[in-house]
């Protein structure tokens, strides 16, 4: 038997059927699933680099597109925290505080790999045939394995928190 309480006291704090949630929930689930279908395609075909005339502005084009996705991706998140039901224990000074320091380490972390990897090593330049010279160990790598991914799921905590 499995005592759903906790599920169900979540879902008190969640409209699942609010349009601007089901948006936010189909930005998430789409971003990743596009470009990675978009670098693979690319990996086996080099459609891309045909078409740009070279790796190097697929690349580029590529990263554009991404950036866009997330850009909407973070206009539908937010507009789906705004409408969402708001737990009373987090409406204090200490949750806010908390979410602004998660999501100032997200920020580090997704800042610092972005510095570290360089535009084509960020936006999947090696489906490209862009690959880097040697893998990159120093910080922030050498503290997490994915600090790109784990300093962006930070920075939404924070901002959920806030």
């Amino acid at each position: 038997q499995v005592d759903v309480t906790a599920m169900a006291r979540l879902f008190g704090y969640v409209d699942v059927t609010d349009s601007g949630f089901i948006a936010a929930v189909f930005s998430i689930a789409f971003n990743p699933l596009f470009w990675n279908v978009v670098a693979r395609w690319e990996h086996k075909t080099r459609a891309l680099s045909r078409v740009f005339g070279s790796p190097h502005a697929a690349c580029y084009c590529l990263g554009a597109v991404i950036l866009m996705l997330n850009c909407v991706r973070s206009h539908c998140f937010t507009e789906a925290m705004k409408s969402q039901p708001k737990m009373e224990g987090l409406d204090c000074h200490w949750a806010y505080y908390l979410g602004l320091a998660i999501l100032a380490v997200g920020t580090l972390f997704v800042i610092s790999s972005f510095l570290a990897l360089g535009f084509t090593g960020t936006f999947l330049g090696d489906y490209f045939g862009i690959l880097m010279e040697a893998k990159v160990t120093h910080f922030p790598f050498s503290v997490l394995d994915n600090p790109m991914y784990w300093g962006s799921t930070a920075v939404y905590l924070g901002w959920s928190l806030m």
